[in-house]
């Protein structure tokens, strides 16, 4: 379905109708009518009912998220050439693809979690992946919200030292435009930004350079 299909279907009103995993199939209730613009509920409508569009309207959310990630990181390794031209013409904001393919690329599929949402996986991404797991498989255990996850993580990395004694390092570097040029020309192939891109690679050279003068 082309771009120019999809507005004129946006313009009629339709039940929403959604395949996701495979084995699940998210549907709207029929009587829930969507424009592009808006959702349509009928009078009177049950408690139950309302809840559950709800809770499948933030489903289907979510995992547009992921969907458009995935887009991105087809469209960059596909048409390195031509893919950014063909964001401005979806008139989709490229950093906001760019943060989704940053979080996508650090969880292969195998790796993410049906039952949480895409926020929940952003909170530990910064995380080494045994951290990542440990932290979502808690998340997922306990059915903690994206707040509560955070909270959590909060707590636990200030178990060693209170929030008030825990260090802050500000580094500053003077680089030329061409380096700053490469770097994030890099970062933008990761699916990384350019801060976490610099930190990865500084703790990366940190690990090599200890390792090689333990075997010295």
């Amino acid at each position: 379905m082309d771009l120019r299909h999809m507005r004129a279907v946006d313009r009629k009103k339709m039940t929403m109708t959604v395949a996701a995993n495979g084995d699940k199939r998210l549907s709207l209730d029929k009587r829930a009518l969507t424009r592009r613009t808006s959702l349509t509920l009928p009078d009177a409508m049950p408690l139950d009912s309302w809840v559950s569009v709800g809770q499948e309207i933030a489903v289907i959310s979510d995992a547009s998220a992921w969907w458009l990630a995935d887009w991105l990181i087809y469209g960059r390794e596909t048409y390195p050439d031509r893919y950014r031209h063909a964001i401005d013409r979806t008139g989709l904001s490229y950093q906001t693809l760019r943060n989704y393919a940053w979080i996508a690329r650090a969880f292969p599929v195998s790796r993410r979690r049906d039952r949480l949402s895409m926020q929940h996986h952003a909170e530990v991404v910064t995380l080494v992946a045994e951290e990542q797991d440990e932290w979502l498989d808690r998340a997922e255990r306990h059915g903690w919200s994206v707040t509560e996850l955070r909270r959590r993580l909060r707590g636990g990395r200030s178990v060693a030292a209170p929030e008030d004694e825990v260090s802050t390092f500000v580094l500053k570097m003077n680089i030329d435009s061409e380096r700053q040029r490469r770097w994030e020309q890099a970062a933008e192939m990761s699916g990384s930004d350019l801060a976490y891109w610099v930190s990865k690679a500084l703790d990366e050279a940190a690990v090599a350079a200890l390792r090689s003068e333990d075997r010295g």
